[in-house]
This record gives C-alpha cells, sequence and structure tokens, in this order.
C-alpha cells in the first residue's frame, strides 16, 4: 500500500503542476485524485469543480487524462470527473477475462454514480472508444440515471455489428481487433503486453500522444502523465482483455478467414437484459472524420436507434478529436449540456485568420 501510495501521490502532484493550455489562462489544473470501493473494485478517479455531475469514460489505449481540458471546462460550474475504468492507471486490475465482460462494466459506472453523486440524481455520461461502448450500454440499461449521453468517436453496439460484418472496409479497418484478440493470421506477431517504463517512454514518443508533443498542444509535463499510466504493470493486458472478454472483432475479413475466428461481436450479448436497445436521452455524437480505426460509416442509420440525437462532424480530425481540438469539444460538450436548441447536425470550421 505504501508503494501505491507513493505512485498516487508523485502523479497527483505532477497534474497539480501541469499547465492547462491558454483556455485556463495560464492557471494550474486543479485536478483532486480520489479513489471510491464499488463492485469490488477500487476505482481511481480525478475530479475538478462542483455542482451537477459530468462523468467521463475514456476508451483504449487510455486513462482520465485524455479528458483534462474537457474537464476543466465543465468544472466551472459542475463536478466534472474522469474515472479510471477498472484494469487502467491506478484503478483495480482484476485478473482473467470473464471481470471484463460487459454486465461489469456497466455495473462500475453505475455503483461509481450512486456512490459519488447519490442516489436518484441524474448526471450526464461522455464516453470515447471502450468507455463510449460501455456508455452507449449503460444507457440502453439505466436510461433514468441520465440527464444526457454524449459519444466522442465511439462505436454504437448495433452499428458497429453491421459494421464489422457488413462493409468491408470497417473490416480492414478492424484487422487489429483480431491481433488483440490473439486471432494471428500469418506473418501477424502478437502484443508486446511487457509493461516498463522503457516501453512506456517508447510508446509515448510515437503515436498520438508524440503528435500532441509535436504540435504544441502538450507539453513534456503532458507526455510524463501518459508515461506514468502506460507505466503501471499489467494495464496492456488489462486494456486487451475488454476486446477478448467482449468478442470485439468482426467474424472474418480478407486474411481471417470465418473458420478461423471462434467469436465475434455480437450486439444482443453486450446488450442483454437492457430496459431498451432504443436511448431516447438525448444524445450528442461527436466525430472525427479522418478516424482510421472506427470508420465514419458509423453515423450511417445510427437515428434508429438513438431517435433523439445531435451530431458534429470535424472533418479534419481524427479519433482522438477531444485532443485535437481540445477547446472546441469542451465547448462543444458545454453547449449540448446547456442548450434546448441544438442542432441536429453541424460540422466543425476553423475560425477565418
Amino acid at each position: 500500500m505504501r508503494c501505491t501510495s507513493l505512485i498516487v501521490g508523485s502523479v497527483m502532484a505532477l497534474i497539480l503542476s501541469l499547465p492547462v493550455g491558454a483556455q485556463a489562462q495560464g492557471a494550474k489544473a486543479p485536478f483532486e485524485g480520489h479513489y471510491a470501493e464499488v463492485n469490488g473494485m477500487r476505482l481511481h478517479y480525478a475530479s475538478v469543480g462542483q455542482g451537477p455531475l459530468v462523468l467521463f469514460l475514456h476508451g483504449y489505449p487510455s486513462f482520465w487524462y485524455q479528458w483534462k481540458d474537457q474537464m476543466i471546462e465543465m468544472g466551472r460550474d459542475h463536478l466534472a470527473v474522469g474515472l479510471d475504468m477498472r484494469g487502467y492507471n491506478l484503478s483495480s486490475r482484476p485478473q482473467g477475462l470473464e471481470p471484463y465482460t460487459m454486465p461489469h462494466l456497466v455495473e462500475d459506472v453505475r455503483q461509481f454514480v450512486e456512490k459519488i453523486n447519490g442516489q436518484g440524481r441524474k448526471f450526464i455520461l461522455v464516453g470515447h472508444d471502450w468507455g463510449a461502448n460501455v456508455a452507449w450500454v449503460f444507457a440502453m440499461f439505466h436510461p433514468d440515471m441520465l440527464e444526457k449521453l454524449i459519444i466522442v468517436n465511439g462505436a454504437h453496439p448495433f452499428i458497429s455489428e453491421r459494421e464489422l460484418r457488413e462493409n468491408p472496409a470497417q473490416r480492414y479497418a478492424s484487422n487489429y481487433f483480431f491481433v488483440f484478440n490473439k486471432f494471428l493470421a500469418p506473418g501477424e506477431q502478437p502484443v508486446d503486453e511487457t509493461d516498463t517504463r522503457e516501453s512506456a517512454t517508447r510508446r509515448a514518443h510515437t503515436g498520438f500522444v508524440d503528435a500532441e508533443v509535436k504540435s504544441g498542444r502538450y507539453t513534456e509535463a503532458d507526455r510524463q502523465m501518459w508515461i506514468e499510466a502506460w507505466s503501471q504493470p499489467g494495464w496492456t493486458t488489462a486494456g486487451l482483455s475488454y476486446y477478448r472478454a467482449n468478442h470485439r472483432n468482426p467474424p472474418s475479413n480478407d486474411r481471417h478467414p470465418a473458420s478461423t475466428i471462434p467469436t465475434s461481436w455480437s450486439a444482443a450479448e453486450v446488450t442483454k437484459g437492457a430496459k431498451s436497445t432504443t436511448i431516447q436521452v438525448p444524445t450528442f455524437v461527436i466525430w472525427g472524420m479522418r478516424d482510421t480505426a472506427i470508420l465514419s460509416s458509423h453515423l450511417s442509420g445510427l437515428e434508429k436507434w438513438v431517435p433523439n440525437l445531435s451530431v458534429k462532424l470535424y472533418p479534419e480530425d481524427t479519433h482522438w478529436v477531444m485532443l485535437e481540438k481540445a477547446r472546441p469539444v469542451a465547448e462543444d460538450i458545454r453547449q449540448f449540456i446547456e442548450s434546448k436548441t441544438f442542432p441536429k447536425e453541424s460540422v466543425y470550421r476553423a475560425p477565418a485568420r
């Protein structure tokens, strides 16, 4: 426990010292670190502000910090909370696959919200990637708990099943699912699941984190936050367990014949027992159109499953639009929460210089 406390202390001290960007006018990020004992897990979360709850759920390979800018914005007059989902960063990492099945992930959110928000009080849920997968299903099981739902580049369960089965482009884009699930075609290599500071440092000097540093949107202190999270032993296996436990892969693609794939994504399976698979809660979807993992075809037909739907497109941005357009996405979230006449369709256009 002493070792864990030291890690938490050093991480949160670093958080408190971080510059949060021009939008905060040079102020330091006032995040507070906490733990909640829920659903047999010890879940770590960061929070800022006071007021109605806005809960942010991250995906793979991430942790609460991806939402820092949006949390700071909403923390001006809300309680903005970024949760480290089970298996990630400083939260509990159960062994095996069964603990990562969808019912446990949804129940984590339910119990967590009731613990910090009280029973009978509605809240706003924001999710990205795997956090969005959980948020979609949570809205089907517990619509009475939600005031509004916000999804950022996150596949709806039923739309995703359609795309994985019927869209060759999406099956091609989802080939990494097979690798994550250890369904390897000839020549494919398994994921290295060894987590060390050295591997975390290499990772943070490539990919989306490095892109943020090179763009000037992230500082070296921001990069260090990701290195700290990715240095936690076992986080990679835990994150991949979300895919493996919930059969998150297509039934086949050009390199993986159906005869070699024993399981695939089933929306009926992950939503079994839901109150309704039609989400009536007011829902806002933000989409970076250059997402190469979850293609924009996931927006087609979404209104069938989500009648009260608004969509905003970011044509020049990727899966990590909340990093690339941190301030505009934060403003979108605020406007959707506060507005009663939010547009059903809109497109981000850079301000004229």
